[in-house]
């Protein structure tokens, strides 16, 4: 068959499969260039799952009448005009596609008008390669876009819609990922002409704070810590929660870079990191984050529908988002970040959740340090003070000393061997003895590793490593990072590595597959922490077998003592597997539980 030029028509109908997947790829198309046109409110309304209509108007600047026409044709666009700006792009959309693909395979009525006009106007399009002539319409500054009957002229794309409310899902998560990203415009939608959400513009703090609760949820925000760090040129702020508060899907992870909506794997690989010796198996973490850097050091045009981006300098990127993610989590302890009320069986309803503020701030004004500490406890530990004075078990007993310096309180008894009963001016504490003080073996193991270094052992038979030739060049250049671990590992032939010594930790390890998964690693992210993590793996099983168990009776002091270490000690809050060392009960829980004052 001879080589010929394709219709106009045909050609959009193409474009429009890279960009126009189904409704939810419309309505983002269509928020993105009301946030490019510098709108600070936006409706969105949808009927039927947006397989009927779809409608988005904005306050933006508005389309002149001489650029009707053009915003329905393809490669036309006002957001670049040089090679330069291509390589620094500023805004979500450029590429010239989507109107006019959306255009293809809907009935379309596109309505604006700029502010140096008395009137608007207004073009159609119905999937043919000519529009309508611009007529007048009523409308106010800014820019309509009305879409109806999608995929009305291609009937194999339409039958593999599902149904209204599956569609509609979709719309809604695209609208809940474009509120996050631009909390200076407000956002409201609605669907078959019933409000689902009103977001008023966010400009401070508190309102933004606001919004992410009205998107994620009020228990994400009271769960989650506020993160806000900056090196090297870049910025990364936002919400995290705390590995307690995760998930069994990533339904709740936002990730944006300068305002763009992105999933990446290289961002994924990064949080994984970050939350690995912190997360129950199995669990996903809950996020906002926001990364800013210089448009020039990241390329938004991987990907036709701008979903993925590439980081001229990933490593870079990958570690950055790593440690301040990390840092943040191992900074997390008692008393200094949030942790929702564990709820009693049909109290679902009625127990508040415990934030950062509310924890010592909202206490009852009669109670004082002597309350705190009961009488036993203190006259235990005043003795055991007075012959031991240089124990660190003898907590000083100070009625001057502030309730919030040991958020833990003081231990009252022991539950079945199991847990320790704490009081605190917020109310009672309950604490996984076990899991807390295996929390802070580990801490301890892992300084002490880090302080002593790795001790290595050479092997008494080499073992020989078959890998790719890109991966034995990898080892080679990579060779410090495995020398700095404790490997000894060098190059034999083209496809062959020999491992000649490993760490003492990880002598029974399956060697081979680990160079190998480090390898792969370094290849994908310039970097690996597999060793590492399979080291800490020991030092977690160390910890958890020299670690108290249930049934073990432990004194007042030494209850006491172990509250003092949870609140001195990083990632305190959680277990080596994830799972919460501790929670609070506050008084007014309690009384609602027990319905006092009622």
């Amino acid at each position: 068959m001879r080589v010929q030029r394709l219709p106009t028509r045909l050609i959009n109908q193409i474009a429009a499969g890279e960009v126009v997947e189904r409704p939810a790829s419309v309505v983002k198309e269509l928020l993105e260039n009301s946030l490019d046109a510098g709108a600070s409110h936006i409706e969105v309304d949808v009927e039927q799952g947006g397989m009927r209509l779809l409608r988005v108007r904005d306050d933006g600047c508005g389309i002149h009448k001489d650029d009707l026409a053009l915003a329905l044709s393809r490669h036309a666009t006002s957001k670049i005009l040089t090679l330069e700006d291509l390589e620094q792009v500023t805004t979500l959309g450029f590429r010239g596609e989507a109107l006019p693909s959306i255009s293809s395979v809907s009935r379309l009525e596109l309505s604006s008008r700029i502010a140096q006009e008395n009137s608007g106007w207004r073009i159609h399009g119905d999937g043919r390669e000519l529009h309508t002539e611009p007529e007048p319409a009523a409308h106010p500054i800014g820019t309509t876009v009305e879409v109806r009957d999608l995929f009305f002229n291609t009937p194999a794309r339409r039958k593999f819609l599902r149904t209204e409310k599956t569609e509609f899902t979709h719309i809604e998560e695209v609208v809940r990922r474009i509120a996050l990203s631009h909390f200076a415009a407000g956002v409201s939608l609605r669907h078959n002409q019933r409000s689902v959400y009103t977001l008023r513009p966010a400009h401070d703090e508190r309102e933004r704070a606001q919004r992410v609760a009205s998107v994620c949820g009020q228990a994400f925000l009271d769960n989650a810590l506020c993160v806000d760090f900056e090196a090297t040129g870049l910025r990364l702020w936002g919400w995290i929660a705390l590995p307690a508060f995760s998930r069994s899907q990533t339904d709740l992870q936002f990730f944006y870079v300068n305002g763009r909506t992105v999933r990446d794997k290289l961002v994924s690989h990064a949080v994984r990191q970050a939350y690995h010796d912190v997360l129950y198996h199995g669990r996903h973490p809950a996020f906002v984050l926001y990364l800013e850097m210089p448009s020039g050091q990241v390329d938004v045009n991987a990907h036709p529908a701008k979903h993925e981006v590439r980081f001229r300098e990933g490593r870079l990127v990958h570690d950055f988002l790593f440690r301040a993610l990390h840092s943040a989590l191992a900074q997390v302890s008692p008393g200094s970040a949030p942790l929702t009320e564990t709820l009693l069986p049909g109290a679902h309803a009625q127990l508040p959740a415990v934030t950062p503020q509310s924890v010592f701030a909202n206490a009852r004004p009669a109670f004082t340090t002597q309350h705190i500490m009961p009488l036993q406890v203190r006259e235990q530990m005043a003795a055991y003070a007075a012959l031991h004075p240089s124990s660190p078990q003898a907590t000083p007993v100070d009625p001057s000393v502030s309730p919030s310096e040991h958020p833990l309180g003081y231990a009252l008894a022991q539950l079945h061997g199991i847990f320790i009963l704490a009081q605190n001016s917020q109310g009672l504490v309950l604490v996984d003895m076990h899991a807390a003080h295996e929390r802070i073996t580990y801490e301890r193991l892992k300084s002490a590793f880090d302080s002593d270094g790795i001790q290595a052992q050479p092997l008494l038979v080499p073992l020989t490593v078959a890998v790719s030739v890109s991966e034995a060049s990898a080892a080679e250049q990579h060779n410090a990072l495995f020398v700095d671990l404790g490997f000894e590992i060098g190059r034999i032939g083209p496809e062959t590595l020999v491992v000649r010594q490993i760490p003492v930790l990880l002598r029974d390890a399956d060697v081979a597959s680990l160079v190998r998964d480090v390898l792969s690693d370094i290849r994908a992210h310039g970097s690996s922490t597999r060793i590492r993590e399979h080291l800490n793996s020991v030092l977690s099983t160390l910890a958890c077998h020299t670690s108290v168990r249930a049934n073990h009776r432990l004194t007042l002091l030494e209850m006491n003592a172990l509250l003092r270490d949870m609140e001195r000690t990083e990632r305190s809050g959680q277990c080596n597997h994830g799972r919460p060392t501790w929670v609070q009960f506050s008084l007014d829980a309690l009384d609602k539980l027990f319905m006092r004052g009622e």
